[in-house]
């Protein structure tokens, strides 16, 4: 696996490294030992699957309040989506940045998020699928987001928004202290 660190600190998106021969080929997806040297989290309580049949559904913005903080470590395993990570840790030098990546089945990337984020994706193609894994256990009380068009983060989505829930469209906006952008990938 090769980790890359994004400019938001903590955040890496992390691209597996494929072997192949006239089988196909072979990629490891975790190894708890690699994640431990880079200091990330090796503890992972959960597995989601997300479908998503339809372009340009948007899931997000979500996060899990303290202390229920949740790691995230997000590929695509079917189409393609825009994976985004904001970062809501108001002591980050990062605080109030986004970073997104393309997650494709057959570009073998994964998206690393830490706990202390906000988390959302928008579908690229039709029937999308998404696996993650997390570092702590669904708590309804503390399952919270932010709005995906807050203009204090003035994300770049990809597509119009054809489908998104009641919930995530109206989360509330974040009262950022300052204006902030987006860092360039």
């Amino acid at each position: 696996m090769i980790f890359r660190e994004t400019p938001l600190r903590g955040a890496y998106v992390i691209e597996l490294e494929r072997y192949g021969d006239e089988r196909g080929h072979f990629a490891r997806a975790w190894c708890r030992e690699e994640f431990a040297r880079h200091g990330l989290c090796t503890e992972f309580v959960q597995s989601n699957v997300s479908v998503n049949p339809v372009r340009g559904t948007l899931r997000g913005l979500h996060f899990q309040a303290p202390p229920h903080g949740e790691v995230k470590m997000i590929r695509c395993v079917r189409g393609a989506v825009y994976d985004v990570a904001v970062d809501l840790r108001p002591d980050s030098p990062s605080y109030g940045k986004w970073f997104g990546v393309e997650l494709k089945a057959d570009n073998y990337l994964m998206n690393y998020v830490p706990a202390g984020f906000a988390h959302g994706f928008q579908t690229l193609v039709d029937d999308s699928e998404v696996d993650y894994l997390v570092s702590a256990f669904y708590s309804p009380g503390a399952s919270t987001g932010v709005r995906y068009d807050d203009p204090a983060f003035a994300i770049d989505w990809k597509l119009p928004v054809t489908r998104i829930s009641e919930r995530d469209r109206t989360w509330t906006l974040l009262s950022a202290p300052v204006p902030v952008t987006p860092v360039p990938a």
